[in-house]
């Protein structure tokens, strides 16, 4: 008896150690959202609320997005984001830095825009974040936003794609 007991405690202790962490929206994920990885613009031009796309394609060899919209907190990284086309195919360009944007309701009227603080591009297409939006994200939802990797010059390069709210 004492064997199945040991036994029992030791299995649950195996699944609570396998379990994945539990988030800081309590695991709903209603205030949460996250995108499995960044792509870049495929056509040139495209416009998602109000910002316009850049001016050739670009690609990406991936990244991630996490928002914690009831903290105002960003996590993003890009990896190998360089030009699709055009002369300067496979690198960045002229193109030193980046930020992350959150467009809430990308097909109202008038979305709501708020961006990071502008982090280095490396030469090879690199950069990442981990910090807060420069304004609030209250009264964004976590099934009505859009993430994008953007330039100063109000054009996005690159989204985030594969949404888990």
């Amino acid at each position: 008896m004492k064997t199945i007991s040991w036994g029992m405690i030791g299995a649950a202790l195996l699944l609570v150690s396998l379990a994945p962490a539990g988030r800081a929206d309590g695991g709903n994920g209603r205030n949460s959202v996250r995108w499995e990885t960044i792509i870049g613009i495929i056509q040139a031009g495209n416009i998602v609320g109000g910002i316009g796309g850049g001016g050739q394609p670009w690609s990406t060899q991936g990244g991630h997005a996490y928002v914690d919209l009831a903290q105002g907190v960003v996590d993003f990284e890009v990896r190998g984001l360089v030009l699709a086309g055009g002369n300067s195919i496979g690198t960045p360009a002229t193109i030193t830095q980046v930020k992350g944007t959150l467009v809430c309701a990308p097909e109202s009227a008038t979305p709501t825009v708020v961006d990071t603080p502008l982090v280095t591009l490396s030469p090879q297409g690199n950069a990442e974040f981990d910090g807060s939006f420069s304004s609030s994200t209250a009264g964004c939802s976590a099934t009505d936003v859009a993430f994008l990797v953007r330039i100063s010059a109000n054009r996005w390069l690159a989204n985030g794609a594969v949404r888990v709210p």
